[in-house]
């Protein structure tokens, strides 16, 4: 595929089309090259392979933490809990202390984990691929938690969005 084709809509419309698939909020944290802990929040995760196990997320080459997601070998992605908007910002913010008064856990490779999230996955990377303004990094899931009955924290249409309180009125019977 040629590379070089020129769209025929502008990118902020390309961003509002998309703006109509609602996602999961996620947080993506690895340490930088000077050992101190990095992370962003993400939605745009993607689960890859069972076997073997392999997650995916795309990563803007402009964000402050591109280097550290460059060369690190491990990261931890977060899913987040509709109770965690605010942390969800903290992360999306640049320049800001996002660790602050966290407590993360030490996880593989000495990567920090987020404590009190949906579940959380524990990666190797996998490969790193070139995606146009954006590096997608693919991670081989090594050791994973999950198990929390909140409900999920969601994004759609540029703002943040949650189930409704009753779930069971959420899930249609396959």
């Amino acid at each position: 595929m040629d590379a070089t084709l020129t769209p025929h809509f502008s990118a902020r419309d390309f961003r509002n089309a998309l703006g109509n698939f609602a996602t999961g909020i996620a947080i993506v944290t690895t340490l930088a090259a000077d050992g101190k802990p990095v992370g962003c929040t993400i939605n745009s995760f993607a689960s890859v392979s069972l076997e073997p196990p392999l997650i995916s997320f795309c990563l803007d080459r402009k964000a402050g933490t591109f280097s550290a997601f460059q060369t690190h070998s491990h990261f931890a992605l977060h899913f987040l809990a509709a109770n965690q908007e605010e942390l969800s910002r903290r992360f999306a913010k640049t320049g800001e202390d996002r660790f602050g008064d966290l407590q993360p856990i030490q996880g593989l490779g000495d990567v920090p984990v987020l404590p009190g999230c949906l579940a959380h996955f524990e990666c190797s990377v996998f490969d790193r691929i070139d995606a146009g303004d954006h590096l997608l990094i693919l991670g081989q899931v090594e050791k994973l938690q999950a198990g929390t009955d909140l409900p999920p924290l969601l994004y759609f249409r540029g703002r943040y969005a949650q189930l409704s309180a009753d779930s069971d009125e959420n899930f249609t019977k396959s």
